[in-house]
């Protein structure tokens, strides 16, 4: 493994560019499992997964494997997914329901809260310091989780700011999606898409906000949808809401530019506010007078007046409040990433609305969708394309250079085609990345 300095890391950024071995290189990779994904606060998921005492979620931290818990005492735990006696994984289902977590190589037992509680054989373990109620023998705990309207999060280190602060301005975009339900509450409902991208997980991360791409990259999507209803569509007829869906992807540069782009500390940032490619969305019969009924109606519109597109909570998950969904990134090596779309139940809303945002993911999100391969061509041909060599080893961020705005409480604002975002993400990488060591 090659040793990278404070100072080389550093070089790696510039002001106008990145170096293309934070895309490329194996050991910059490993370097951000240690500095990224270990200290930062990671979404392991939603405490609606597990709803009652017992029930289960398992997951991973960076490549870390976890397990996420409700003890007996309604108490949310995240704990190691490893066996203190030989180190096997504890836990090998995605879900479930157990009244205990039991290792299947020797049979050990522990509880919902990671203690040890059964050691078979156990008078093999005398006058030792392993064993029931012995330092060292449970399942070790993350060290820091909290969670933000039920959205768990961990950090695998016991310093830093506290998950509100470190959310910041990206707290408002959960806040929206919670408060779009009639009862204030939000499930996770059903399965998840899970998708292999061969590409390096800050691509996925960087397209999010990217709003030069929409209208290149998604015309054999959103520009064949619309060409194939312009010309099945009678005068009249219902608007499909697939078409309402995917025509956006490819409007003008002009709509996304006004579309606006926010940043916060951190790395987060959203594209949107005012409108976004979700503005246009037929009205759900019901919807508005449940929400009525639940804040009055100035509140309601104020709701459903917040059109953020794609919020990302740097580095591991973005979410679409409109859309009740949300994506989780996975890092598996330099060149793979997993990303997997949720989608939530507002509590108390029709159900057309969570089926709606279903139809959503299962066109744009899905691996065997209609929008989501685009952008994993793109991907694809970015990671690839960073392997040649051509002597250009600079990624450029040049766009909209040095005309950002800030605000009096430290946000950043640009156009919507800016590259502030990705510049705005690589602080944010560096400061992990440097200070740490």
């Amino acid at each position: 493994m090659q040793h990278y300095t404070d100072a080389q890391l550093a070089d790696l950024i510039r002001r106008d560019a990145v170096h293309k071995k934070v895309y490329t290189d194996p050991d910059i990779f490993e370097l951000e499992l240690a500095r990224i994904w270990n200290r930062a606060w990671i979404y392991v998921g939603h405490d609606s997964q597990v709803k009652q005492p017992g029930d289960y979620f398992a997951t991973s931290i960076g490549k870390q494997p976890v397990v996420m818990t409700r003890h007996r005492d309604g108490k949310v735990h995240v704990l190691f997914n490893r066996c203190s006696h030989k180190g096997a994984q504890v836990v090998g289902d995605t879900c479930g329901n157990l009244p205990q977590l039991r290792c299947s190589y020797h049979g050990y037992v522990f509880d919902t809260d990671g203690a040890l509680i059964h050691v078979p054989n156990a008078e093999g373990y005398d006058g030792v310091d392993f064993g029931k109620g012995k330092p060292g023998s449970d399942m070790r705990r993350v060290a820091r989780v909290d969670s933000y309207h039920g959205l768990v999060f961990a950090s695998l280190d016991a310093a830093g700011p506290d998950l509100k602060t470190w959310l910041g301005g990206a707290a408002a975009s959960i806040d929206n999606l919670v408060e779009r339900s009639p009862q204030g509450r939000i499930e996770i409902a059903g399965g998840c898409f899970r998708y292999l991208h061969d590409s390096n997980w800050k691509m996925f991360v960087e397209n999010l906000n990217d709003a030069m791409h929409p209208m290149v990259v998604h015309q054999s999507s959103s520009g064949t949808a619309k060409r194939v209803f312009d010309e099945r569509l009678q005068e009249g007829d219902p608007l499909p809401f697939e078409l309402e869906m995917l025509a956006p992807f490819t409007n003008n540069y002009d709509f996304f530019e006004k579309m606006g782009l926010t940043a916060w500390d951190y790395g987060h940032s959203v594209t949107g506010g005012k409108f976004s490619i979700h503005s246009a969305y037929s009205p759900i019969p019901g919807y508005m007078e449940a929400l009525v009924e639940k804040y009055g109606e100035q509140k309601a519109r104020e709701i459903l007046a917040v059109n953020r597109h794609n919020t990302v909570v740097y580095p591991s998950f973005t979410l679409k409040g409109a859309i009740t969904s949300i994506r989780v990134v996975k890092p598996v090596a330099v060149d793979k990433t997993v990303i997997e779309s949720w989608v939530f139940r507002q509590v108390g809303a029709p159900e057309e609305l969570f089926r709606r945002s279903v139809t959503y993911c299962n066109l744009i999100n899905s691996h065997a969708n209609l929008v989501g391969p685009d952008d994993y061509e793109a991907y694809h041909r970015l990671q690839h394309g960073l392997q040649t060599q051509d002597g250009n080893e600079w990624v450029s961020q040049h766009r909209y250079l040095g005309q950002d705005e800030l605000d009096a409480d430290g946000a950043r604002h640009a156009v919507g085609t800016s590259d502030m975002v990705f510049r705005h993400q690589f602080d944010a990488w560096k400061d992990y990345m440097v200070t740490a060591a």
